[in-house]
């Protein structure tokens, strides 16, 4: 109970800060060099030639062009980069098509994916009202779902590949800490949380995309499959969180069930533990956004929704920071012993489905609200790999939510698996 009334009392910090931010939903969509709400550059494919297309997320270099991370400030006052980021090594040595860098929340600040500069990518949900797209890595989520990129890469520092994915409906890896080079990469907090990961339409161009960030991946994925194709091989542990809407874990329950895997429950003891993590992750990420970006407080360019969170992490980062971290050992240490017992670890990326941007009025509530949806964070402060995969939901507004898979570290093979067979168990269902 105690981490709980933290992590609300978390989360009412954060809105406290937004809401005297005095920021509104502008949705001003002024960008010049805009091409397509899902891309801030965008080079159209003159046709489908059946080559890969790959789109970047604009907080990661691409030689030549400035990185711009989502905003106007940063985007007026930078150089273009010098050099490729690191993680694009790869994808250069393979002639591989770039077809744009991908839209953003400003900073990668926002868990909404809303950029009042840019504009804000069109989640394919979206009917009467504008559904968030999810973020920060929403441009890279809603790109791949409209089909201008087969793959894209994002970052992930608190959940932004898997929040966006499971909002837009598409497939996300958030790869182990470590794993992928953040040289070149526009940073939050590199020392602990950041990573860069592929999204895909599907399980198979997800996995195509890691071949284009780990060399040797596709072998590995290969190997995993060849070890363990039946789902009957595979023990999942079934994590249950407060708060989540009934629906949702029916749907992630149905998916494990229909896929066949060997399913045991998590005792309460090691939800506390997660729950405790999240709360750390959150105050890790915040304290980070100040350590990384107080330099963009109050800049003219930079939205006063953003500078709320990097003022957010001044709040927290004196007192907070250090001992979150220090709790870190424990954590990673936890979930090192759960999966003695089990193979990955299965609990919903989002406790709802992703809400409406209202038309009017300030978004602190929005915001707050997705910051507390998600349950994404306490596998960054961990470090492990984790995999968003899109199920299908009753539900009168939503097709489908999404089925977090979560395993050891350097488990992106075994995870990409287990999403295979999910993704077969449905279309053998339909």
């Amino acid at each position: 109970m105690r981490h709980l009334l933290s992590s609300r009392l978390f989360v009412l910090s954060f809105l406290f800060v937004l809401w005297f931010s005095g920021c509104t939903v502008p949705e001003l969509r002024t960008a010049s060099g805009s091409h397509h709400h899902d891309f801030i550059v965008y080079w159209p494919v003159p046709a489908k030639d059946g080559e890969l297309c790959l789109a970047v997320k604009d907080n990661i270099d691409v030689k030549g062009l400035v990185t711009t991370a989502g905003s106007q400030y940063v985007a007026s006052t930078s150089q273009p980069a010098a050099r490729d980021a690191a993680c694009l090594a790869i994808a250069r040595e393979r002639h591989i098509r770039i077809v744009g860098k991908t839209n953003l929340s400003e900073l990668t600040l926002s868990p909404s994916g809303i950029n009042d500069y840019y504009g804000t990518p069109r989640n394919p949900f979206s009917k009467w009202h504008q559904i968030i797209p999810g973020g920060s890595s929403s441009g890279s989520a809603a790109s791949v779902e409209t089909g201008l990129a087969d793959i894209t890469f994002g970052t992930d520092t608190a959940g932004s590949i898997r929040v966006p994915a499971a909002c837009c409906g598409i497939v996300g890896l958030k790869t182990t800490f470590g794993l992928v080079p953040l040289k070149g990469v526009f940073p939050v907090e590199p020392k602990h949380l950041d990573t860069v990961g592929p999204m895909g339409k599907d399980v198979a161009h997800v996995v195509q995309g890691m071949d284009l960030l780990e060399r040797g991946f596709a072998a590995r994925y290969a190997a995993a499959v060849k070890e363990k194709p039946l789902a009957k091989q595979i023990k999942v542990g079934r994590l249950y969180l407060s708060g989540t809407d009934p629906k949702i874990d029916q749907a992630v329950d149905a998916a494990l069930t229909r896929a066949g895997f060997q399913v045991v429950p998590l005792n309460p003891a090691f939800k506390a533990k997660w729950e405790a993590a999240t709360k750390d992750g959150n105050t890790v990420a915040a304290a980070a956004a100040w350590m990384s970006d107080q330099k963009y407080a109050f800049k003219l360019g930079v939205r006063a929704r953003t500078t709320a969170v990097i003022l957010l992490g001044r709040i927290l980062y004196p007192g907070q920071y250090q001992k979150a971290l220090a709790r870190r050992p424990a954590w990673q240490h936890a979930l090192h012993q759960e999966f003695k017992k089990v193979d990955l670890i299965a609990l919903p990326t989002l406790q709802t489905t992703p809400p409406a941007i209202p038309w009017f009025g300030r978004i602190a509530l929005l915001e707050a609200r997705v910051l507390s949806i998600q349950n994404t964070v306490a596998v960054n402060l961990a470090g492990n790999p984790a995999l968003a995969v899109p199920i299908p939901l009753n539900h009168e507004h939503f097709p489908m939510t999404s089925l977090q898979l979560v395993g050891p570290p350097l488990s992106e093979a075994e995870l990409l698996n287990a999403g295979r067979i999910v993704e077969e168990s449905q279309k053998r269902s339909r």
